[in-house]
């Protein structure tokens, strides 16, 4: 008797059957429009296989954060997702915290908290003041024979932004109030300072 529980035991420690172990559930589409789940091909119901839906928003839309802000458009769709949820967990995850101490940090925290709660009237670039940099490149070009010639042609370079102005209210009255964010790149992505 004791041989037959000896060996009941060592027989349930050995692993199921591949029969027996769970199968992948497929999700399908048939062709009534319905979603059905099954552990058989969908092709096998008639149905085609198809993924949960994706939003379509871009950067981070919850738990999940989708990549960095590669393009400044991205940036700003962000911080405007961010402030019209009122979500300050999502305008601090495009900050850039580097060298920031836990003191400075709880600062910052404080003033994000202040944007996300005020309402979004606009989000514009910042540039730099110098107008030098609005006439960045040449003003004439040689021309083969050894001339100058005006290119007139050429538009003056815009200069790259260095920031982002939001223009808000302030709660229900038509009081404007005004935030500047820093602009940084790094790690081949956009980032906002204060």
């Amino acid at each position: 008797m004791k041989s037959l529980v000896l060996l009941l035991l060592c027989a349930s420690c050995l692993p199921a059957p591949a029969s027996a172990q769970a199968q992948r559930v497929n999700r399908c589409t048939n062709a009534q429009g319905q979603t059905v789940f099954t552990d058989r091909s969908c092709d096998a119901l008639g149905a085609t296989a198809r993924m949960p839906a994706r939003t379509p928003t871009v950067g981070n839309t919850g738990i999940y954060r989708a990549g960095c802000a590669r393009r400044l458009s991205e940036l700003t769709g962000q911080i405007r997702d961010a402030v019209s949820q009122q979500d300050v967990n999502r305008l601090s995850s495009i900050y850039l915290w580097n060298n920031v101490s836990n003191a400075t940090a709880n600062q910052i925290i404080g003033r994000l908290e202040a944007v996300v709660q005020r309402p979004l009237v606009d989000i514009a670039p910042v540039y730099p003041q110098s107008e030098a940099a609005l006439t960045e490149g040449p003003a004439s070009a040689p021309l083969p024979g050894g001339d100058a010639q005006p290119l007139a042609d050429v538009a003056p370079r815009r200069p790259r932004p260095v920031g982002l102005r939001l223009e808000q209210t302030l709660g229900n009255t038509a009081t404007p109030a005004r935030t500047v964010f820093g602009l940084r790149r790094q790690y081949g992505c956009f980032w906002i300072t204060l």
